[in-house]
């Protein structure tokens, strides 16, 4: 993903955090790039034939994300983080009601065994993984957005050290933590 360095989005992220339309608007305009290219992995992450496009998701967390008026973005990374929660919050929603249509289906369960997703396009199973990131997101948000970035943003584990200033064996051992708390609340929702 090749977009400017943070500190180039800075005062966007702060015009629009301060509630500047405008800002809002340029600021999706400078990562209009990185934020379809994680559509489309949002996409590809599906595992099956998903009529939506990536523009159109891409432009669903859009408004989604300018509906919500006190969610505030301090850097590229947090706003990356929730847009990608938004694109999989539709995709539930658009499984979900694609199989309201078909009448049934069953449960395919999810493993995080891999770094990168795997995921059956299943309503119940992207269900279960979404409920798990909340539970994660009250225990750890940290570790939360962590596997939003790496899980459903495809960002690497040295990229994801550069944008959190660490190195990339502690962003691996809070992987591996994420993981498993992750792996523990599935277990316990199944």
């Amino acid at each position: 993903m090749s977009t400017p360095p943070e500190r180039e989005f800075g005062p966007l992220f702060q015009a629009s955090e301060a509630g500047n339309p405008a800002a809002k608007s340029e600021l999706f305009a400078a990562l209009y790039r990185e934020l379809h290219h994680l559509a489309q992995h949002h996409l590809a992450s599906g595992g099956g034939p998903i009529t939506l496009s990536a523009t159109t998701l891409l432009h669903e967390a859009y408004l989604n994300i300018t509906r919500r008026e006190q969610v505030t973005f301090p850097e590229r990374h947090s706003f990356l983080a929730y847009a990608s929660r938004a694109m999989r919050g539709l995709m539930i929603d658009y499984i979900r009601t694609k199989r309201a249509q078909k009448r049934g289906g069953d449960l395919t369960f999810l493993s995080l065994e891999d770094a990168q997703p795997d995921i059956a396009a299943d309503e119940g199973t992207l269900g279960q993984l979404d409920a798990a990131l909340e539970e994660l997101e009250t225990i750890d948000p940290a570790l939360a957005q962590l596997v939003d970035l790496h899980f459903f943003c495809g960002f690497t584990f040295v990229e994801l050290a550069a944008m959190r200033g660490v190195s990339e064996r502690t962003v691996r051992r809070d992987w591996e933590k994420a993981r498993l708390l992750l792996h523990r609340t599935l277990e316990n929702l199944s």
